[in-house]
């Protein structure tokens, strides 16, 4: 009997050949946005590994919609060419190619997490000026140098869903098969969504739905140029790990109005708001996967869970239990590019195809 975790699926146009996918995880390895040579071999070699899904990393929609300097962006032709090769590779071995479309919002003009994270000093010639629902800074009285972001004004909302609909055209031009709108981890779209945030009193501001309105928007614009039969989904923290947040119950309201407006699967991810959900981001890791399989059931829609899943035997689970739809590991994916295959044999499944040919030739039966 074949694993769950290896059988097939189908969303419209796209065959997933196994459930297994690597999650978007920021690599600090771009210049002015544009992929390297870093990138072809992070993300190739997950395909080679036998990765039915793999998910580029958190890429801006405009130069000050990255979280640092050496973040990735889609916003020009030189980005987009720099991307197409690396996607063609993985389409030589069979992976499904995604891209998570993202503005930072008040957690941009930051140094690396690989130089500490911090915001820039506001006379460094490499920040920005950040911004977000209202004029509050992530973490005013923290240790750490946080901006004071501007207030978004409804002007600068439309450019801004623009510029994820300019990033979705050339998603599609570089051969994406899946694009996610990344709502979550308190960058942009979910800082308007969480009540901890958003405390705007005019339209994108107030109750659920009118806090979810940025989101929407930017949803319904970006699925009406991408293609019927390719993916759309939407990152979310579907729970904000701090006291008076989103609630499982308000995220999954959430899902049946992305599901309205047409997207096809939610990629379920936890904190980030505010400062007081990081402990708590840690300690609730693990219950990440059952909260996406709350929101598989409560809104119909497949799911991609994420966090704390590292062996087989537990990502088959999730399958197999209808959690969730795909598994998702970004740590774990790093550790072990070759993660399918050891999956495989762990699972007594055929091992001989989840390699690619050039490797699975040799070890694919042993």
């Amino acid at each position: 009997m074949t694993a769950a975790l290896f059988s097939p699926m189908q969303i419209k146009g796209v065959r997933f050949k196994n459930r297994i996918g690597m999650s978007p995880m920021c690599q600090y390895s771009s210049t002015d946005g544009v992929a390297s040579d870093w990138h072809m071999v992070h993300l190739g070699a997950r395909a080679v590994g036998g990765v039915g899904f793999i998910m580029a990393e958190c890429t801006a929609v405009s130069p000050t919609g990255r979280i640092s300097q050496g973040c990735a962006g889609l916003w020009n032709d030189a980005q987009a060419n720099a991307l197409k090769p690396i996607v063609a590779f993985q389409h030589q071995f069979g992976a499904v190619a995604g891209i998570q479309i993202s503005h930072s919002g008040r957690k941009g003009s930051a140094a690396t997490a690989l130089e500490g994270g911090s915001h820039l000093d506001a006379d460094d010639p490499n920040g920005w000026q950040t911004v977000g629902p209202t004029a509050q800074a992530f973490d005013p009285d923290g240790t750490r140098l946080w901006k004071t972001p501007k207030a978004l004004s409804v002007a600068d909302i439309h450019e801004i869903q623009e510029q994820f609909v300019h990033s979705a055209k050339l998603a599609l031009e570089v051969g994406y098969d899946l694009l996610e709108v990344h709502c979550a981890h308190g960058y942009l779209l979910h800082s308007f969504l969480t009540p901890l945030v958003n405390t705007r009193g005019d339209a994108y501001g107030g109750d659920l739905r009118a806090r979810a309105r940025l989101l929407l928007e930017t949803v319904e614009k970006v699925r009406a140029v991408w293609p019927e039969d390719k993916v759309l989904s939407v990152r979310l923290s579907v729970h904000d790990f701090a006291a008076d947040g989103l609630t499982l119950e308000d995220t999954a309201q959430v899902g049946l109005w992305l599901k309205e407006l047409g997207v096809d699967i939610l990629d379920c991810s936890g904190g980030g708001a505010v400062p007081e959900a990081r402990g708590a981001i840690g300690n609730r890791t693990a219950e990440q996967p059952d909260m996406a399989g709350h929101l598989r059931a409560a809104t119909g829609l497949p799911v991609m869970a994420v966090g704390g899943i590292t062996d087989a035997a537990q990502a088959d689970d999730l399958i197999a239990s209808s959690k969730a739809d795909i598994a998702l590991m970004g740590r774990e994916m790093m550790r072990d590019p070759h993660w399918a295959f050891r999956a495989a044999k762990n699972l007594s499944a055929d091992t001989r195809h989840v390699l690619a040919e050039q490797y699975g030739f040799f070890v694919g039966a042993s």
